[in-house]
């Protein structure tokens, strides 16, 4: 579970938990081929041995297989079945110290302060953050405390072995927006064809142009394993996803699916983004543009990631909402801290915040149907809840949210991500990364017996 604790306040979740319940396990039946169904779409095996090297620095543990198994085949003859499990890397979300100390702190707030003066800028206001702030502190008081009592989260001890502590992340193997553009060049499926991928034998290597054009599935209780321009990516059991861009979404309005919750992750434009180059941000009025109306059933749970401008948030509760038909039904707020309880930035910063915020809002229905649908009615959605972790050393690792979302949504309900950057099991996954997490550096192999 990744649930740790459930409070009024909210909820403490633990994000490396959820990744890993998710049984990143590859299973390979070994030569002579067993299945008794031989795979009919046109995809190759690859190895289950990963890269000898990784970005990290250290070597990749070498192919250990968790479990070997004999099946006896009809004709008398009999093969072998290999299992080995991944589990994503525990020290993406080793943070044991805040990431602005206090004396950093007050030198970034005379800087602004400064800063304002020389350009004539005033910082945005609303008349709501003290209120916002007393919501945090209050409630996320309690899930901490909960937390340390649990041993979940426990006092910072200091290291006494000369290291650091810092994270090396690897570099962007693969820049999978790169790959979308690409895709645009490549020949479209003609319309009589399939725009369903289902992956199907042991590990799957599917060509870009597999994936230029096509929804990905894997249906089934393994992980698949696929190589895209020598990068290899894990794929969960039961998950689906379309790498694109916003100019190449039509199979995914084509695939005869309307969804019950849409979790939205818009690149919002800011500066910090256009200094670091990190990603294409999207105008306000193209998020406006998003095919979310075709895409919601009645009913739908609209749940959208907003900075912490006002501007931003104003847009999305003003315009983009009523754009879509959807009404503005809560506001909650992820709230970030380190290991030991901590907010991983000062409340009062002016620079960065230890918070996000989550505006929810739900699909207007027509009164008929409204009617109709009164037996699967689901509880009502609170307002001015905290969703407490810490968070992964990747940047916009958005915590899990099908756990806190489950009970606002009805008993088998289709759940899509938009401007995803990793898969969930029972999820359809869109965006120009949505395999950026997924990518094999940030998983490392189980030896046999872990």
């Amino acid at each position: 579970m990744s649930v740790v604790h459930h409070l009024p306040p909210g909820w403490l979740l633990d994000h490396l938990s959820f990744i890993n319940k998710v049984n990143y396990q590859l299973c390979q039946h070994q030569e002579p081929f067993c299945s008794k169904n031989k795979p009919t779409s046109s995809v190759y095996l690859d190895s289950l041995q990963p890269d000898p090297v990784s970005p990290f620095g250290t070597p990749a543990p070498c192919f250990a297989p968790d479990a070997t198994t004999v099946l006896d085949k009809e004709d008398g003859g009999s093969c072998e079945v290999i299992t080995q499990k991944y589990v994503f890397r525990s020290e993406l979300f080793n943070v044991t110290k805040p990431y602005i100390t206090p004396a950093v702190h007050k030198k970034d707030q005379q800087s602004k302060k400064d800063e304002n003066l020389v350009t004539g800028e005033k910082q945005e206001v609303s008349v709501s953050v003290g209120k916002i702030r007393e919501l945090i502190l209050d409630g996320s008081s309690q899930l901490i405390q909960e937390g340390l009592r649990s041993g979940f989260l426990f006092p910072l001890v200091e290291k006494h072995d000369g290291s650091s502590g810092r994270i090396t992340l690897p570099l962007d193997a693969c820049n999978l927006s790169e790959l979308c553009e690409m895709a645009k060049h490549l020949p479209s499926l003609n319309d009589m064809e399939l725009q369903t991928l289902q992956l199907m034998g042991d590990d799957v290597f599917v060509t870009e142009l597999d994936l230029s054009s096509r929804i990905i599935e894997n249906n089934s209780s393994f992980s698949k394993m696929i190589t895209l321009m020598g990068q290899r990516y894990l794929l969960p059991p039961k998950s689906s996803f379309l790498l694109s861009d916003i100019s190449c979404m039509q199979p995914l309005l084509n695939c005869s699916k309307t969804f019950d919750v849409i979790v939205i992750d818009p690149p919002w434009e800011n500066k910090s983004v256009k200094r670091s180059n990190r990603y294409n941000s999207l105008s306000p009025q193209q998020i406006k543009r998003m095919p979310v109306p075709k895409l919601a059933a009645p009913d739908c749970l609209v749940v959208t990631w907003v900075t912490n401008r006002q501007k931003h948030l104003c847009f999305v509760k003003e315009e983009l909402y009523p754009s879509w038909s959807v009404e503005v039904i809560a506001e909650w707020y992820w709230v970030k801290i380190t290991n030991s309880g901590e907010f991983v930035f000062p409340l009062d910063s002016l620079h960065k915040k230890p918070y996000e915020c989550l505006v929810l809002g739900r699909v207007k229905e027509k009164t008929a149907l409204a009617l109709r649908n009164e037996a699967v009615r689901t509880p009502p959605v609170p307002d001015q809840r905290l969703i407490v972790s810490v968070p992964c050393a990747l940047h916009s690792h958005k915590p899990p949210l099908a756990e806190v979302l489950k009970d606002y949504i009805k008993p088998g309900g289709q759940c899509l991500e938009l401007f995803a950057r990793n898969l969930q099991p029972g999820w359809m996954s869109w965006g120009n990364e949505v395999l950026k997490f997924q990518h094999m550096d940030y998983f490392i192999a189980l030896e046999s017996g872990q």
